[in-house]
């Protein structure tokens, strides 16, 4: 198999301790050679400064970084110092949201959907940023249908994004079955499929149930079957999201995006299977 375009998602660590973990994480992973690593930003923006501090360690060792934006809860000129921030950080790719609202804050903001933010982005900073957007094989949560989630997506590139990032998913089905619908209405961009490896599942079942990424009831009971037994979570895990990864490759996708909840090793091991 020929090596895919690969990417890596973290999340802006909290303390100095986590910070060092982190750069240790991001340097045996810059070892598969990346396309980018990517990073989280808080809901509101509560992790703005964070987000910046992750983006330039990573950037200072010498890797292409790419901080997330989500404009829930956002004025145009808070999005503006940002953009202007990044710039001058020698950052030229950023994955645009519309991110959720805090609990507490009782306006969305300036900006209501993610398209707003593209097409802002693109009439403050032209082409300078390389703008990925997310993707929702299995629909997003709050979409009130599947063709109405296809048609939000294609307004985001419309506005101006050159490709997109999936919420992940266990089902190859629903990724080839997204692509295929979207290239039906004419959306030619590379949608990435993102890959949550499978490490503990009390606390993948609370992410999946969040997020409305599905769990097939077949691996659901598998995993529930293991209990408290790690090492078997995570050798099924290892062969399941490695086969859905094969899958995914010879179908067709792009690449493979990996989130790896700032842990090297599991995405290491998927990979390594990976290889020729």
């Amino acid at each position: 198999m020929s090596n895919p375009h690969i990417s890596f998602e973290f999340f802006p660590p909290q303390t100095s301790e986590g910070a060092e973990k982190l750069a240790h994480t991001c340097t045996q992973l810059a070892t598969l050679k990346p396309e980018f690593f990517s990073v989280t930003f808080g809901a509101g923006g509560s992790t703005r400064d964070r987000t910046l501090n992750t983006v330039k360690e990573i950037r200072s060792q010498g890797y292409d970084a790419a901080p997330h934006l989500s404009c829930v809860g956002s004025t145009r000129e808070n999005i503006r110092e940002i953009l202007a921030t990044y710039k001058e950080a020698g950052i030229n790719r950023i994955v645009a949201l519309r991110g959720d609202l805090p609990s507490g804050m009782a306006t969305v903001g300036e900006f209501q959907y993610a398209n707003e933010l593209v097409e802002f982005i693109r009439k403050e900073t032209g082409d300078h940023f390389h703008i990925e957007v997310a993707a929702y094989p299995e629909v997003h949560p709050q979409a009130r249908s599947a063709r109405d989630d296809l048609i939000n997506f294609r307004r985001k590139l419309a506005a101006g994004a050159d490709s997109a990032i999936t919420q992940y998913f266990y089902n190859a089905d629903s990724y080839f079955h997204f692509v295929d619908e979207c290239r039906k209405m004419g959306i030619t961009s590379p949608i990435v499929p993102g890959i949550m490896p499978i490490v503990r599942y009390a606390q993948l079942a609370r992410f999946s149930d969040a997020c409305g990424a599905e769990i097939p009831r077949w691996m659901r009971k598998t995993l529930e079957g293991y209990g408290d037994d790690s090492e078997s979570v995570q050798a099924f895990g290892l062969d399941a999201v490695t086969h859905l990864c094969e899958k995914l490759l010879k179908g067709g996708a792009p690449g493979l995006h990996f989130y790896t909840l700032n842990q090297a090793k599991p995405s290491m091991a998927i990979l390594e299977r990976l290889k020729p």
